[in-house]
């Protein structure tokens, strides 16, 4: 008997220990002890299973009913987890006291009290099992984005806590740069937080800005509310109230934001964006913007109005979605001086560029077939002259080259085997209309529509031992469903004219051509014995090319009457405007020839001695000549010469592309060409220029410090010369209508990093690019320079938050600066700064915005601007 109650007692002081679950609640504890249970604990009082531990000792006091964990404290009740420096459970009182722990150090161990997926840090925490009641003092919760630290708080029931002096922040310092103060305040965890009298404090300094009440909602999901506009003053609008609206949660998947504007003069502006994304499915982002702008006051003779709008979608599949069939989308339409008269779009890259263009497609390929499909809506518009062509739709059948007469398991020996086809069928419904006409009934009056199916076939054979001899066979057919008539009208105008007829009907007609190549690869290889350089090779391709097509445009010609003279004839073709052309007019019996160098080098390593490779270096990408010879043609036999050459420059830093073209032909008094050769052989009638050089702080670091960096501002090497020209135009600076309310920034707002600055640090990182443009023309007659241009953007940051990045150009000839941008930003922490500014020109314009960087309060925030003046007319 003893021996039994000595065992039953050393249950009872270990470390973990349970008590009897009497009553059930909705609160059940999935983990359950297996220790004997504590007969001493009361019942019809703990609703569940208590487990405990602690790192140093577990006292119990059967008197008092009392039990203490000392260092490293873990108590679990139901879905309750408490951890303290030191913990006394109340078996008599139904409570649970938890503490820190003082020392030398400080105060340490702070109770971290758990319930569900709320969490929160406190001085001291009393809770009671029953009531599910709590007193804490000096709580810190984290609520979202937000964190909430009060002196006192009463925990009335798991849906509601009240607090005293309380401060709240998205700091995530143990001394928050900012808060705001209140008194009192009731939080519902998970949903809201509703305070008194509260206002803001900056680095504990409290500031004039005062709200007698405010309510802030707490969710880990997206939820609707109403968008802060900012305010400002235009020169011609007046003052305004910009970007002010409601966000709509419209589910997990999909959502909505409204904006408007209002100006003063009566001018106002409408957008909606809205994005959608589902996981492995597809993302995308559509927005409509739609502005009335009023110029002056109704009844001057100053007065204008104009009306814009823009759409805009983006759609992408996910890979995963499906690899045999894919959907895209690209748009982006509108009014022609949407972007130049806008007076809440700051888009750069826009603005910039005479023409805007859209595309939507649908991919399909045909398992286990060579056939594959695409069937694209495609539309382009130049802003200048404002005219739009669109495809609405065009189909696109593609079989891949097959090979019938290639040997078992594919083999490709001889010229016939190595015989493979192509197929293609295009269709196509093209619209050619202007802004006026858009989106009218007129805009389908003149639309064209055709069919055109091509094949051909080639294949290679070895020639001379060196050569590469390519034949190759083309045939196109071409389907129309109308054609044109042309006659002469004698009362149209006071000596007639020719008028046009359009005939519906199905109309076809074909084309073919045949042709051979003959080409080779040539290698010169030069060594040298003495310096680092061991050689250079050129490599030289020659080739020399053949083809022929017979007239088809003969027996489809018709005539007609030009003039009151019966005898004042003029050829045509009943095929012109068509979207794929007319057929081939007059024979074509020509010879093409092609002339492509690469130069390289081999140098050896600094160090005779390393163990190094030698490198390899391309001098030249690429020096190219092209040009044919039409033996069919009665003058004018040889076509220009194209030449362009291309080379890298100081370790890939420098692309250098020059490009020109030489005709061989003299011209007339009226700049037509004549067939008589130039005194001096060739004339430069274009010449092109163009270097991008791009250069940051890390191509001045040490070897060692940068030897497995990667450089982010080298070109690619296309192999043909071209290369990624650097982002001069500032496209990559944040736009200066990128408001936080932006759903864009929502999103990119909830990374509230911290950078550490180090004092007196002499390392500034930069990044320069510069690109030089220079375009030179001769017509026989005139010649001159018409386009000598330098652009240069970059980026340098003054210390690691603050960064400033500039964008501009300047114009040789007109001797004036282009299209200048600055920004500024500043990472403050918790906050952010931003401010761009153009400095001069049509567009002078400037943005200021300070605010805090979490989306939970991104309506604290300051924002002045004042957008660019337009001119309507």
């Amino acid at each position: 008997m003893n021996a039994k109650a000595v065992k039953k007692r050393t249950l009872l002081n270990s470390k973990r220990d349970t008590v009897p679950d009497f009553k059930k609640d909705s609160l059940n504890l999935t983990k359950k002890d297996t220790i004997v249970t504590d007969s001493i604990k009361p019942k019809g009082i703990i609703e569940g299973l208590i487990t405990h531990d602690a790192k140093d000792y577990t006292f119990q006091d059967a008197k008092k009913k009392t039990l203490t964990l000392y260092n490293e404290a873990h108590v679990t009740y139901t879905d309750i987890d408490l951890k303290a420096g030191i913990i006394i459970v109340d078996y008599k009182n139904n409570t649970v006291y938890a503490t820190g722990i003082k020392d030398s150090t400080g105060y340490k161990q702070r109770p971290v009290f758990k319930q569900g997926n709320q969490e929160s840090e406190q001085d001291s925490i009393l809770f009671n099992f029953k009531t599910k009641k709590a007193l804490v003092y000096g709580v810190k919760t984290v609520q979202g984005d937000i964190i909430t630290y009060g002196e006192k708080t009463k925990r009335v029931n798991d849906s509601t806590i009240y607090m005293r002096n309380l401060r709240f922040t998205t700091s995530k310092k143990d001394n928050p740069d900012y808060y705001i103060a209140t008194n009192k305040a009731k939080l519902i965890p998970g949903k809201k937080i509703i305070v008194g009298g509260s206002n803001l404090v900056l680095a504990d300094v409290p500031t004039p800005f005062y709200l007698p009440f405010a309510y802030f909602p707490l969710s880990d999901k997206r939820t609707s509310g109403f968008i802060i506009p900012s305010w400002g003053e235009s020169n011609s609008q007046g003052f305004f109230l910009q970007n002010g609206g409601y966000y709509f949660a419209l589910s997990d998947y999909f959502d909505l934001t409204v904006l408007g504007d209002l100006y003063t003069n009566g001018s106002w502006g409408l957008r909606t964006d809205s994005q959608y994304y589902k996981r492995y499915k597809f993302s995308g982002n559509f927005s409509v913007r739609f502005e009335n702008i009023k110029q002056s006051i109704l009844g001057l003779s100053d007065y204008s109005e104009a009306t814009n709008f823009n759409i805009r979608w983006s759609h992408s599949q996910d890979n995963k979605a499906n690899p045999n069939a894919r959907f895209s989308a690209s748009v982006n339409l509108g009014s022609s001086t949407y972007y130049r008269q806008s007076q809440n779009e700051f888009n750069n890259s826009e603005f910039l560029t005479n023409t805007l263009s859209s595309s939507i497609s649908y991919y399909r390929n045909f398992v286990g077939t060579p056939f594959n499909m695409n069937v694209t809506a495609t539309h382009s518009q130049n802003t200048n002259t404002e005219s739009i062509t669109m495809t609405l739709p065009s189909l696109q059948v593609n079989m891949d080259r097959i090979y019938p007469f290639a040997g078992k398991g594919g083999v490709q020996k001889n010229p016939i085997q190595k015989m493979g086809f192509t197929y293609s069928m295009q269709g196509e419904y093209r619209i050619n209309t202007t802004d006026d006409e858009f989106f009218t009934p007129k805009m389908f009056n003149e639309a064209k529509s055709g069919v055109k199916h091509a094949t051909g076939t080639s294949t290679n054979l070895k020639a001379f031992k060196y050569f590469t001899l390519s034949p190759s066979i083309n045939y196109s057919e071409t389907w129309y469903f109308d054609k044109i008539n042309k006659r002469f009208d004698p009362t149209s105008g006071e000596n007639g004219a020719v008028v046009n007829d359009t005939i519906s009907g199905f109309n076809r007609f074909n084309n073919y051509n045949v042709g051979v190549s003959l080409s080779t690869n040539i290698y010169g290889t030069f060594n040298f014995k003495k310096g680092r350089l061991k050689a250079l090779r050129h490599t030289f391709r020659p080739s020399v090319s053949w083809g022929y097509r017979p007239d088809f445009a003969e027996k489809h010609n018709l005539q007609v009457q030009q003039s009151i003279d019966p005898t004042d004839l003029v050829t045509y073709s009943p095929f012109e405007g068509g979207i794929y052309g007319t057929p081939g007019s007059g024979v074509s019996n020509s010879i093409g020839i092609q002339l492509n160098n690469v130069l390289e080098a081999k140098m050896a390593p600094k160090d005779p001695d390393s163990d190094e490779e030698d490198e390899k270096i391309t001098i030249l990408n690429n020096l190219n000549f092209s040009t044919s010879y039409n033996i069919a043609a009665d003058s004018l036999r040889w076509s220009p010469v194209s030449a362009n050459a291309g080379t890298r420059l100081f370790k890939d830093k420098l692309a250098l592309n020059v490009n020109a073209t030489l005709d061989p032909y003299q011209v007339n008094d009226e700049g037509q060409r004549i067939n008589k050769f130039n005194n001096n052989i060739f004339r430069m009638s274009q010449l092109g220029v163009s270097a991008n050089y791009s250069l940051s702080s890390k191509d001045f670091e040490k070897k060692d410090e940068n030897k497995n960096a990667s450089n982010p501002n080298n070109q690619n090497n296309k192999g043909n010369g071209a290369q990624d020209t650097p982002d001069v135009f500032g496209n990559n600076l944040p736009g200066s209508n990128q408001f936080p309310n932006d759903l864009g920034n929502r999103q990119n707002n909830n990374e509230n990093s911290t950078k550490e600055t180090k004092l007196y640090n002499a390392k500034i990182p930069w990044t320069l690019n510069l690109v030089y443009a220079m375009n030179y023309a001769n017509n026989g007659l005139t010649s001159g320079i018409t386009n000598n241009s330098i652009m240069f953007s970059g980026d340098f940051e003054l210390t690691p938050k603050w960064n400033i990045g500039f964008s501009s150009g300047y114009d040789i000839d007109n001797s004036d600066f282009t299209y200048t941008r600055l920004s500024f930003s500043r990472d403050l922490d918790s906050w952010r700064f931003n401010f761009n500014w153009t400095p001069f020109g049509p567009n002078s314009s400037y943005n200021f915005f300070i605010g805090v960087k979490a989306s939970a309060l991104s309506d604290l925030k300051w924002e002045k601007n004042k957008p660019r003046d337009r001119v309507l007319f």
